[in-house]
């Protein structure tokens, strides 16, 4: 993921997955159902990092860290390095 509008696909996503409305993640998240709903959709130009974590908790999500264009595989690698 690589933006903020990707993030929100992928938070519907797995909210969806497990079933539950953007309601009761929001109250379990502390924030609102409308902040939520605009996050999801993409229309949040800024999400503070307080919010997002407790949304991903909520939803047993975690974000990791890496290198930009590193790759998760070692095939991935080595397409990126011109190898076979």
């Amino acid at each position: 993921m690589q933006t903020l509008s990707e993030l929100g696909e992928a938070v519907a996503a797995r909210r969806k997955m497990l079933d539950l409305k953007q309601a009761v993640v929001a109250a379990k998240a502390g924030v609102t159902a409308e902040s939520l709903s605009r996050f999801e959709r993409g229309r949040s130009a800024e999400f503070g990092s307080r919010k997002l974590l407790a949304i991903l908790a909520v939803l047993g999500m975690e974000m990791q860290f890496r290198e930009m264009g590193s790759s998760g595989s070692l095939d991935e690698l080595r397409k990126e390095r011109g190898g076979a």
